[in-house]
């Protein structure tokens, strides 16, 4: 356990930008503030010539040497390695392998290459892999596109999943066929190719189907071809895209790898990338994804769309925004088929980041499971935040403008340049909507968001930024961080309003017991029963939703809630811990259980994103936790930090 958390520690220092003290990450870890000081001193202690960790008066941060310690001490892992070892071997014999030879060969007693057998068994539950066992011969029996699947997962366990290594590919496959650097050389190169034929790749995703690709590498080469259905290829390729990006494919794998891929593989590589990793971009690649989509998979997102943007109010009624999406829900149906799952890499950051848009996402990932029985997991659900996140960024765009008054007096036409740079280096954030060449105006009379002035201010606050008449990139920096702070007032100002109409003394609980996420909902929500604002359906609503994705939306808040707006009136049920309670596969300090109601739906947004934002910067989150004893002191510290 010692050693689990010692990673722990070394995984939370990685996801900070700035020091931690110890008792923050005590909180996280569900440690005590001394444990982390030995922590820290055992790993440091591994790595002398750059310290894993850094150490200083604002406490700790992740060292030079952090993500090598880190991936070193998974290296270290030789139960695991062993594992993977047994099962490569397992895949690579068809004829089966001895178990004395093997315990030989892995420096091991009989005993523990049995006890490794077990696990292997274990692991193949749920496939279509099955271990034969005659005397002390075993044998892995199965399909070889079952056999790559475990490939695959062996490869997935080893790969750090914040990025794509493809020395990582080198090791999961044990082989000599594939390089890191021909894999490195194939990517580019297979981006290319398809950008030629019209697609746009997603290279989020791309990592995966390149360990496809390296995995039928190796296998072909070993004899090991992958055999397809002809006709059932022709039937499903009726616009030749199969065919045209497997010829792609398999002259590149030639070209890169030395090995020459039969019409099985190419085939089968060629849909892996047509449904994982490439969206329509322009001519002909546009109208085969058009009428390529599935008339239940378009009716199904095209009804969960219209409903998400009625409950969230929210505009996401775009055509381009509604293929692309399903697209990529017919391409998920057809993963699932294959148990073949996407990782993403941003799934953590943009659950934290953009809690509304993830919200969203969730909500047309329960309503597509019902209506197409849709996978749903915290990956799958990123993707399709990032296809709802890109929509609503373009349609919240001029929202986000602030309006700004120059002031500039002086030379005839100055103002004009002035107000052109304005416009070419600030344009997609702010609006002149007033130019002023007095040398002593009307300061109060200005009710623009910004005043942009070449002289000394007559009046103080965020709004007014002195810059120069030439504007340069000093100036910009400045004007861009002003209209942050306008901005974040703003957003901050509308949440202190709306969370003194939300919260309720009866509902709050410090400290919070460490009893696991659906007992902490069933308490914070049995108060709101109480008070008469839900019932029980909305409590084991709220439980649903939480099984479906975790709402621990930074390492500090929980927000969990319904996805069905069926509150009396919106409340907010506040549990704060006493350091930290487990919550998912994390720990969290506060729970703010939210029940909103069909009234507040323009609320929902403001008050779910911000709360989050809030909780956000750990400094301010470790005083309130720390403080808040009390519901009116709960309140107070939570005033104190929306003001900043």
């Amino acid at each position: 356990m010692t050693r689990q958390r010692q990673d722990q520690l070394l995984s939370a220092l990685l996801r900070q930008d700035g020091w931690a003290t110890a008792g923050s990450l005590a909180d996280q870890l569900g440690v005590t503030p001394r444990s982390i000081r030995s922590y820290v001193a055992a790993l440091n202690s591994r790595v002398p010539a750059t310290d894993a960790v850094d150490s200083g008066p604002a406490g700790y941060r992740a060292g030079a040497g952090a993500r090598a310690a880190l991936r070193a001490r998974a290296d270290e892992s030789a139960p695991r390695e062993r594992l993977h070892a047994v099962i490569r071997m397992l895949l690579d014999q068809p004829d089966g392998i001895d178990l004395y030879e093997t315990a030989d060969r892995l420096h091991v007693s009989d005993a523990t290459v049995e006890s490794d057998l077990t696990r292997v068994r274990a692991l193949l539950d749920g496939t279509d892999l099955a271990l034969e066992r005659d005397r002390e011969t075993i044998r892995l029996r199965g399909t070889e596109a079952a056999q790559r699947r475990l490939l695959s997962r062996l490869a997935h366990d080893e790969m750090d999943a914040a990025a794509f290594r493809p020395e990582t590919i080198r090791h999961a496959l044990a082989g000599e066929v594939v390089g890191s650097g021909a894999v490195a050389d194939f990517k580019t190169a297979l981006v290319r190719e398809l950008g030629a034929l019209g697609y746009y790749v997603n290279e989020l995703a791309i990592s995966d189907v390149l360990l496809h690709i390296a995995i039928a590498a190796d296998r072909v080469a070993a004899g090991r071809p992958l055999e397809t259905d002809a006709a059932q290829d022709r039937a499903a390729d009726a616009h030749g895209e199969i065919v045209r990006v497997g010829e792609q494919i398999s002259r590149l794998a030639q070209e890169h790898f030395g090995v020459r891929l039969g019409v099985g593989d190419s085939a089968h590589l060629a849909t892996l990338v047509l449904t994982r990793v490439v969206a329509p971009g322009r001519g002909s690649a546009v109208e085969v994804a058009r009428s390529g989509v599935d008339g239940g998979v378009d009716e199904a997102v095209r009804a969960e769309i219209a409903r998400a943007a009625h409950d969230y109010q929210v505009d996401l009624e775009d055509e381009a925004f509604i293929l692309r999406l399903s697209l990529h829900v017919q391409n998920l149906l057809r993963r699932a088929k294959e148990q073949a799952w996407t990782r993403n890499p941003l799934t953590r950051s943009l659950k934290s980041s953009y809690p509304m848009i993830f919200e969203v996402a969730v909500s047309i990932a329960s309503g597509l499971h019902d209506r197409l029985d849709l996978p749903v997991n915290d990956d799958e659900i990123a993707y399709i935040a990032m296809h709802v996140g890109g929509r609503l960024e373009r349609s919240r765009k001029a929202d986000t403008i602030l309006s700004a008054t120059i002031v500039c007096p002086g030379y005839y036409e100055l103002h004009e340049l002035l107000r052109s740079s304005v416009d070419r280096s600030l344009g997609s954030a702010i609006e002149v909507t007033r130019v002023v060449t007095s040398v002593d105006p009307d300061w109060a009379s200005f009710d623009t968001d910004l005043v942009l002035s070449t002289i000394e201010p007559g009046a103080s606050g965020d709004r007014f930024v002195r810059v120069q008449p030439f504007l340069g990139e000093a100036d910009v920096e400045r004007v861009q961080q002003a209209a942050a702070r306008v901005r974040r007032g703003r957003r901050l100002a509308q949440l202190r309003a709306e969370l003194s109409r939300y919260f309720d003394a009866s509902a709050f609980v410090h400290p919070l017991p460490d009893a696991g996420d659906e007992a902490i909902i069933r308490r914070l929500g049995g108060m709101l029963v109480a008070a008469g604002l839900i019932d029980d359906e909305y409590v084991d609503k709220t439980i649903q939703r939480e099984r479906m994705s975790s709402t621990a939306f930074t390492d500090a808040l929980a927000v969990p809630h319904s996805l069905q707006m069926t509150a009396r009136r919106t409340a907010i049920a506040i549990g704060v811990a006493d350091g930290s309670v487990a919550w998912g596969d994390g720990r969290v300090q506060v729970v703010a259980l939210a029940a909103f109601s069909e009234s507040d739906r323009a609320a929902f947004q403001t008050v779910f994103e911000q709360l989050v934002e809030v909780f956000s910067e750990r400094e301010s989150v470790q005083r309130l936790v720390r403080r808040a004893t009390s519901f009116e002191a709960f309140l107070d510290e939570l005033v104190a930090v929306i003001d900043g």
